[in-house]
């Protein structure tokens, strides 16, 4: 995994908030339930991304979770470094402590482009790209269900 879970849900619920009509709130139970996430877990993720200014929350009846003016211009690399910070960066791919240049593992110069290319490819994606691909019903946004995935 190139990505924590972490930034995998919480690009998923970015991009599920962005197919949202009109702004409308959504309950993070109901994110997560969409999304089939656990509803704790999905709760501090975007808990996460509101302390990372992509999201707005309102409490109370007609409160929930929606995205941020123009956060849908956020690409994918700025919402992995929100949620996995710099580490996304400095991780060794061996988990080496310190790798770098002058301490490198033996995998450091192939993992080095491998990353630039990957980190290329996250911040060519912006979320409102995503969302656009899901609505078209060109891709899915969770897991089929049980029933469907084997089919």
């Amino acid at each position: 995994m190139i990505i924590s879970r972490t930034s995998q849900y919480a690009i998923q619920a970015l991009i599920y908030l962005a197919t949202q009509p009109g702004g409308r709130p959504v309950l993070s139970r109901d994110i997560a339930h969409n999304l089939g996430v656990s509803p704790p877990y999905m709760a501090k993720v975007l808990q996460g991304l509101c302390r990372g200014q992509l999201l707005d929350s309102t409490r109370g009846r007609r409160g929930g979770f929606v995205l941020r003016s123009g956060a849908e211009h956020a690409n994918l690399l700025e919402v992995v470094l929100l949620t996995d910070g710099p580490r996304v960066d400095r991780e060794c791919l061996l988990g080496l402590k310190a790798c770098q240049d002058e301490t490198a593992c033996p995998m450091h110069l192939n993992w080095k482009v491998v990353k630039k290319d990957i980190h290329a490819c996250l911040g060519g994606i912006t979320l409102r790209h995503l969302a656009k691909a899901v609505q078209s019903g060109q891709y899915r946004l969770a897991d089929l269900p049980q029933g469907l995935a084997s089919h």
